[in-house]
């Protein structure tokens, strides 16, 4: 079991106050002083904890101002935590994740299409199409594409039913994807499947994952609800002298 660093801890202490509004959106975070006082720890502490929040999108820092709490979505925010699997990201919103299975199967000819993105010659991949919950709701209906030498050699179905992640670490590291969003209307087919109306609008996103070395590991083409999830991308200004 992995263990927690005090300023981990100290980090989900804010982060509740937050939530429970002890400390409120868009405020000043009290000074690093001042918080080492209240959860008795050091300022080092104190600022790797607030380090860790701005990672998280929960708090922006203002040169020579302080830290302050960033105003939040009401849906989920796919991106908030980095780059996490559909599994990881349940977690990270206190809910638990399931898959339906609708495809899974190896093709040793891939299309020339899967080739070209996965940069590949010869090499068979994975088709896999599930539909992904939080908790019993339909959130995502998923597409993907995977390297086989990404996945356990004996892999099955079975397998499949949690994260992908997981599996592909086994075999390989994963470190940053390529997205490209764009909006679409609800098909009678995937209206069947996540329970909203036909023309609605949809988020459709297509995303290439890599290796640190720059490997392309799977393409995945992801239907999200677009009354349910959000992308979020914060971007910075660059500091001035």
């Amino acid at each position: 079991m992995k263990k927690t660093n005090i300023f981990e801890s100290v980090a989900k202490q804010i982060k509740n106050k937050i939530d429970d509004g002890s400390y409120s959106y868009e405020q000043k975070l009290p000074s690093e002083y001042d918080l080492a006082k209240e959860y008795d720890v050091s300022r080092l502490t104190i600022r790797k904890a607030i380090d860790l929040l701005i990672s998280q999108n929960i708090l922006v820092k203002h040169r020579g101002k302080g830290s302050y709490i960033m105003r939040q979505n009401d849906k989920f925010q796919s991106g908030q935590n980095g780059l996490l699997s559909f599994t990881e990201s349940a977690k990270a919103f206190g809910k638990t994740s399931k898959s339906d299975i609708i495809e899974f199967q190896k093709l040793d000819a891939p299309t020339s299409q899967m080739k070209k993105i996965l940069q590949i010659n010869e090499e068979p991949v994975y088709k896999i199409r599930r539909l992904r919950y939080f908790d019993d709701d339909p959130m995502t209906l998923e597409e993907i594409i995977i390297r086989s030498s990404m996945l356990p050699k004996d892999i099955t179905e079975a397998d499949i039913q949690g994260s992908i992640f997981d599996l592909i670490e086994k075999q390989s590291d994963i470190s940053y994807s390529h997205q490209e969003i764009e909006a679409t209307l609800v098909t009678k087919e995937i209206s069947e499947y996540l329970k909203i109306p036909v023309n609605e609008p949809l988020l459709l996103v297509h995303t290439i994952t890599f290796s640190a070395a720059g490997i392309p590991i799977l393409y995945d083409s992801s239907y999200y609800r677009a009354d349910k999830y959000t992308f979020k991308n914060i971007l910075h200004r660059p500091m001035t002298s």
